[in-house]
């Protein structure tokens, strides 16, 4: 983010299968040509914002589940990356799609053969961490990853949604988490303890999470961004820039909103934080 709390870079979630065949559809449903959608785009970009297209996500089916081979995959992603003119591709696996080897290998096939023929490709994979790290799962994704040849630009930690025993400080456990991964990624890709920084990035859920007794402050952003300034990490992101608004009400509440907080806050109050 710019010192104003502006977004350099817009994550597009998601980009999935429409549940039957290899058709890239934003949230399995509109086409990525969509002329709503392609507006949205633009004007994101005549902000100055770069965009990310992010395939995957936790619902839905993500193309690497329903593409027939990895040549047929490639080109799924890129015409979801074309329409939306980007070079930033983020793959978002989580839930079932992570545990699915066969559909893991495909896609890690079919984005090796993508950078070869897009030499500006930038990759990043989003995936759920613990306060403990990457889980078995996540780490064979980025072994795959690895051993076809996939150049893997960030490795994006989802630190949010812990579970029912972590009602701790959030951002605490956000700082814990970011430690473990890069332990983690050093082993994965053989970098040094800078290296692995560099190619760390965090994502929070802002306001109250999913799971009860999660929310993230704006206390806990500020902690977040001092710490990603002090350890050089890629990028600090959050969930999601709809949700950076107080709830109509202005009351706090105790579930996850699409479009609100659920914490009291100013208009933009979390982006704001992350950039300092």
């Amino acid at each position: 983010m710019d010192p104003a709390g502006s977004p350099s870079t817009y994550n597009l979630a998601f980009v999935i299968s429409d549940g039957s065949d290899c058709t890239p559809k934003w949230n399995g449903t509109y086409a990525i040509g969509n002329s709503a959608v392609a507006s949205r785009i633009s004007a994101l970009k005549e902000s100055g914002a770069s965009v990310r297209v992010s395939f995957g996500g936790a619902s839905g089916k993500e193309l690497a589940e329903t593409c027939s081979s990895a040549s047929k995959l490639a080109e799924a992603y890129g015409a979801a990356l074309d329409a939306a003119g980007a070079t930033l591709a983020d793959f978002d696996i989580e839930g079932d799609t992570l545990t699915d080897s066969a559909s893991v290998e495909l896609r890690s096939q079919a984005i090796a053969l993508l950078q070869k023929d897009r030499s500006d490709l930038s990759v990043s994979f989003t995936l759920p961490v613990m306060p403990a790290g990457l889980d078995d799962d996540s780490i064979a994704l980025l072994e795959s990853a690895n051993d076809n040849s996939v150049q893997v630009a960030t490795v994006n930690i989802m630190t949010m949604n812990y579970g029912s025993s972590y009602d701790g400080d959030m951002g605490d456990y956000a700082l814990t988490s970011a430690e473990a991964a890069h332990d983690q990624l050093a082993d994965v890709f053989g970098l040094s303890s800078k290296g692995a920084w560099q190619g760390l990035a965090l994502t929070s859920m802002i306001g109250v999470n999913d799971v009860d007794n999660e929310t993230f402050t704006l206390a806990d952003a500020a902690q977040v961004r001092s710490f990603a300034e002090e350890k050089g990490v890629a990028w600090v992101s959050m969930w999601s820039t709809f949700r950076d608004q107080q709830c109509d009400d202005g009351s706090k509440s105790n579930d996850a909103a699409t479009d609100c907080s659920g914490v009291k806050q100013t208009s933009g109050a979390f982006a704001e934080a992350f950039a300092g």
